[in-house]
């Protein structure tokens, strides 16, 4: 036997500095490099397959994001004469301009706030700027005895009534007249010079200023006190019309004559309810709670009516096959219920015409005119008489009946000869 050699006995070590190899290392690296690898491609390649969808999924997305940073983002007052409108129907700068004078402008959003406001400030003056007639008699006598002054800008008809005054309405400024002299004996008035009368509306009674030509009233009345001031035009306040002419002195001098100033823009919230509110049944007469049953039984007898005209209904097996002759009689039946006379003679006076060239074998080139020398060759009769009756235009149904009767002799004659 013999003995191994030293050798194999001998262990042998990894030689130092050379990195000891990890079994299964470099497969595992591969591995996750082209796992990693085939996610990348198979989401470029769902892409490519989905292109259009998360297109429209993209700008869905952007459209959603705008419409909510809009609805989000805070909105400018955009109310007519509103003194935090700076659009050209708001009156910021108007306002600004009364601060700057030491006049304390109190905007007001509401019937309680407006009458709070002037009972803190005596002496204050009101303007009001109700163009949809939201407020009633009450509210406006209430607000007239708890102001110093009122100003009304353009007043609708109930207004004026409701504060009786004095002053009525008259008219709008004529297009011709553009500008408007002050024409009266008032300081402000006279101090601002003319103002622009494009759209305004005239007032009469009391002291009336700014008159057109050949008119007495005028853009501004003022009653003989000096308690109540109509303006006939919002573009004297507005910030769009407030730098032209003598729009600004004027607006300084009829609002700044007192230290404070409420600014009061009645809305839908101001309508004072009624003490009794009707309903619809209230409103509407005793007749109408016998109409809703009459007419659904006027509607089921109806149902019935057409039901029985009708008849039941028919099941039959597609495609159903419908006879030439019943196409016809159904147009003819067509032609008849709507008076079409024109388009059933000019349909016979065809029909006639093709069955005749196609009996004579004169081809289906020939016109209206050689079909009727042939016939009138192939029967020996006079051209003339041919043509006259097949391009006659019966007037009546009876005529249009006695007419085709006639060219279907016609045809006979010509096809047993």
């Amino acid at each position: 036997m013999q003995n191994p050699s030293p050798d194999l006995l001998t262990p042998k070590l990894p030689t130092s500095g050379a990195p000891e190899a990890q079994p299964g290392s470099a497969p595992a690296l591969r591995s996750g490099s082209e796992s990693g690898a085939g996610a990348v491609s198979g989401a470029r390649a769902w892409l490519r397959r989905h292109r259009g969808g998360a297109a429209i999924g993209a700008a869905a997305a952007v459209g959603l994001a705008v419409v909510i940073s809009t609805q989000l983002a805070p909105k400018g007052d955009s109310l007519p004469l509103s003194v935090h409108n700076a659009g050209p129907g708001g009156a910021r700068a108007v306002s600004e301009i009364l601060g700057r004078h030491g006049v304390k402008v109190q905007d007001v959003e509401s019937f309680d706030s407006a009458t709070a406001a002037l009972a803190d400030r005596p002496g204050a003056t009101l303007l009001l700027y109700d163009r949809s007639g939201f407020l009633d008699q009450s509210r406006l006598d209430e607000l007239a005895a708890s102001a110093g002054r009122v100003v009304l800008v353009t007043p609708r008809l109930s207004t004026l009534k409701a504060l009786d005054t004095g002053i009525s309405q008259a008219g709008v400024v004529p297009e011709s007249t553009a500008l408007l002299e002050p024409g009266c004996d008032l300081t402000d008035p006279a101090a601002a010079g003319a103002v622009s009368g494009t759209g305004g509306f005239l007032y009469d009674g009391g002291t009336v200023c700014f008159s057109p030509p050949g008119s007495t009233a005028g853009l501004l009345a003022r009653t003989d006190d000096g308690g109540l001031t109509v303006l006939g035009s919002t573009a004297l306040l507005n910030n769009g019309g407030l730098a032209g002419h003598g729009h600004a002195a004027l607006a300084l001098r009829t609002l700044g004559s007192s230290k404070d100033l409420v600014w009061y823009l009645p809305g839908l919230g101001d309508a004072a309810a009624a003490e009794s509110t009707q309903t619809l049944d209230d409103l509407a007469p005793d007749w109408v709670a016998f109409l809703g049953p009459w007419l659904v039984f006027v509607a089921v007898l109806a149902m019935v009516w057409r039901g029985r005209l009708l008849g039941p209904l028919v099941f039959e097996p597609l495609p159903v096959v419908v006879k030439a002759v019943e196409t016809a009689e159904g147009r003819a039946r067509l032609y008849q219920d709507s008076h079409a006379l024109d388009r059933a003679r000019d349909n016979l006076r065809a029909g006639t015409l093709v069955r005749l060239a196609q009996a004579l074998r004169v081809g289906s080139q020939a016109t209206a005119d050689d079909v009727v020398l042939a016939v009138a060759r192939h029967l020996g009769r006079p051209a003339a008489d041919i043509s006259g009756l097949i391009q006659e235009r019966p007037m009546t149904a009876t005529r249009l009946v006695q007419w085709s009767q006639e060219l279907d002799k016609l045809e006979n004659e010509v096809r047993t000869r």
